[in-house]
């Protein structure tokens, strides 16, 4: 335990008010719709038949405060640093002997990417799973994402972000620990375990072969890559260009965007359920498909209640003038998770054959822990598996303060 820990942490309990839940509904009720006759489908965007479907459901079939409920049953702090306000989740685990594990989200979700696989990794043996397998997992909102808003002051990127996740670990008493993530989390938590690489047990990433795509473009192709390999990448890169709109608009022109995804909540959803839908498992045909739908829509709702669209291209457009390094490998044990799977994914990022814990899955895609969450947890297992006895002895926080909750209105 450090001295400064608790003193600066507070507990905290979402509770949307009754006046922005009807705002939200109201809105949903006034939409001007657009007409995308002659119909291109999904290749040019979320249809508008489709859209007008999941806003209903939104406005009248989801229960937002069901969800809520189910955010609030877990426990939840929120703390200054570097000056900025920082949510997150700090599940412990009921075996005492667990293992540290800090959980960093992408974009664009929150931490309620992570609500199907918190209690079991959390708690193994009431899911049928070896009790040595548990950990206690802390889950920060990135600064400007879900509740981890609004952002004070300007130059939150990954580097500052790792910053201070690693603060944050400090301050909960963990001298040692794990990291996972993919997408953007994976870069800052590659960025932690850099500076950080004598309390990183170890680094465990998801990703996907429209990710690889991706960052390939910021990285030299290994000289020995097939003709073979080198078309299908170029396929994946076709497909990248295809699907990179939203990232191109907010690296360069966030505040264009912003005005929209804070004033209308049909330009926030299909924003990014649009994401949701290309980057998911392909055999899905639409996204609720691949994930919960009411899941998906906590997501979506977090992102309007808290102003979060903006915030959050401010963020990739800060990431995107940064001289960050988003491709560098930390010097910490490394584990990658491959959903929907492609053999050129690994002649890629691992030439060499040097990450010596690979996993490949058929299923899946961008977002694992939503959308095969059970094969998740078990890769993430038997990755921190060895790796736990160097974590024998570490402070452990006994308990987190208590009180009245500091309760978020919007």
């Amino acid at each position: 335990m450090t001295s400064t820990g608790y003193a600066d942490i507070r507990p905290f309990r979402l509770d949307v008010s009754d006046a922005a839940l009807a705002d939200l509904h109201d809105r949903l009720d006034r939409t001007r719709w657009t007409d995308d006759s002659p119909p291109l489908g999904w290749n040019a965007g979320v249809p508008v038949g489709y859209l007008k479907e999941l806003a209903g459901y939104w406005r009248s079939g989801f229960d937002w405060r069901a969800q809520e409920a189910e955010l609030n049953s877990y426990p939840q702090f929120t703390t200054s640093i570097d000056g900025q306000h920082v949510h997150f989740m700090h599940i412990r685990s009921p075996e005492p002997d667990a293992t540290p594990l800090l959980v960093a989200h992408g974009y664009p979700t929150s931490s309620v990417e992570f609500l199907r696989i918190l209690r079991p990794l959390t708690d193994p043996r009431a899911h049928g799973a070896d009790p040595a397998d548990a950990f206690h997992v802390v889950a920060p909102s990135i600064p400007g994402f879900g509740l981890s808003t609004p952002v004070t002051e300007a130059g939150w990127e990954m580097g500052r972000t790792a910053n201070a996740f690693s603060q944050l670990m400090r301050r909960l008493g963990y001298e040692q620990y794990g990291l996972h993530g993919g997408d953007v989390g994976a870069g800052i938590l590659g960025q932690l375990a850099a500076g950080t690489a004598a309390r990183v047990l170890g680094v465990h990433v998801t990703s996907d072969p429209g990710a690889v795509a991706a960052t390939s473009e910021h990285m030299p192709l290994p000289e020995d890559l097939s003709d073979a390999d080198r078309s299908r990448l170029g396929r994946l890169r076709s497909t990248w260009e295809q699907q990179k709109g939203y990232l191109v608009l907010q690296s360069t022109r966030p505040h264009t965007l912003a005005h929209g995804l804070g004033d209308s909540p049909v330009a926030q959803l299909p924003w990014i359920v649009d994401s949701f839908q290309q980057w998911t498992d392909p055999t899905a045909d639409l996204p609720e498909d691949a994930v919960d739908r009411d899941q998906l829509l906590t997501n979506v709702s977090l992102y309007w209640f808290t102003h979060g669209g903006a915030s959050a291209a401010r963020f990739l457009y800060t990431v995107a003038h940064s001289d960050m390094d988003w491709v560098g490998e930390p010097s910490v044990p490394l584990g990658w998770a491959v959903f929907n799977a492609d053999p050129v994914v690994r002649r890629l990022m691992d030439p060499a054959g040097q990450v010596a814990h690979w996993s490949e899955f058929d299923q899946g895609g961008h977002f694992p822990a939503m959308e095969v969450p059970d094969l998740l947890v078990t890769d993430i297992r038997r990755f921190f598996r060895p790796l736990r006895s160097s974590a024998a002895g570490a402070p452990r926080a006994t308990a987190l303060p208590a009180g009245q909750p500091v309760t978020r209105v919007t």
